[in-house]
């Protein structure tokens, strides 16, 4: 009898213990905290703000003069920007990655002037460097690998922003009328690519643009996402160091004008200045 009364004093002591020990197991108090989910990087924000010298930008109404004095309304400002390079205040250059430094910059679409870049490595930056318009190796890459703004039976199709005859994209679009534009509709129309040539040599109008700070900084944490503002000047598509595009002598330039085309790449690459970083 005193055995037996042993045993089950012995059993309900485990089973008390193994209880209190699941319920503190169980308690809010003593749960491990997960560990905090390592970030990629932080984001820098480019936002490109056309205008027209000290004037905003505004399509279909407001007239403005060129350097030669003529009159004209802008009906379409389109341009690519890609190929974007990040320098670093100690010297180092963060390469956006290729797939991902395409964009359409479209005046008509507000939400297209703010360029998010993602995974941008923690620092602060003092440059800015890309290209206006779209490189030869994508111009010629294979249709599947050329999506989003680049995919020309996409948005292309509506934008205008793909020769298909001659499989390559325009990498700025200046559409207006004027006084001195065609004397039939009034219009002029600039339509600016050509990557250098995929069968036979052509002019190269891709275009280079650097941005340094100067004594401003972009600080990149993983909290906070710094804006870089530019300035882009459409005054610059017709008025340049070297030469003044006057459309009562040319009111339409395409890519069968290859050095007129060319003049006019070498205008708009004075078309971007920095304007304030926040």
């Amino acid at each position: 009898m005193k055995n037996i009364f042993h045993k089950c004093f012995a059993a309900l002591f485990a089973a008390t213990i193994l209880f209190s020990a699941s319920s503190c197991s169980e308690s809010p108090s003593t749960s491990p905290t997960p560990e905090p989910v390592a970030s990629d990087g932080g984001k820098l924000r480019l936002e490109f703000d056309n205008v027209v010298g000290d004037k905003n930008l505004v399509l279909n109404g407001v007239t403005y003069k060129n350097a030669s004095g003529e009159d004209f309304i802008v009906t379409k400002f389109n341009y690519f920007i890609s190929n974007i390079k990040l320098t670093k205040a100690d010297g180092s250059i963060f390469t956006v990655p290729q797939d991902s430094s395409y964009f359409l910059i479209k005046e008509d679409t507000k939400a297209s002037q703010f360029v998010t870049l993602n995974n941008v490595p923690v620092g602060d930056y003092t440059a800015v460097e890309f290209m206006v318009g779209v490189d030869s190796l994508r111009n010629t890459s294979p249709i599947e690998k050329r999506q989003g703004v680049l995919d020309p039976s996409g948005s292309m199709m509506e934008d205008g922003m793909y020769w298909a005859w001659n499989s390559g994209y325009i990498f700025v679009k200046l559409e207006g009328s004027s006084s001195k534009g065609n004397p039939v509709n009034g219009k002029f129309y600039y339509h600016i690519g050509l990557f250098g040539g995929y069968n036979e040599r052509t002019v190269n109008n891709t275009r280079i643009i650097k941005v340094n700070f100067g004594t401003l900084k972009a600080p990149v944490t993983l909290s906070q996402t710094p804006e870089v503002h530019f300035l882009v000047d459409v005054l610059k598509v017709f008025d340049g160091a070297a030469t003044n595009i006057k459309i009562a002598e040319y009111n339409s330039i395409m890519g069968g004008q290859p050095e007129k085309s060319q003049q006019i790449a070498n205008n708009y690459l004075n078309m971007f200045t920095l304007d304030h970083i926040h």
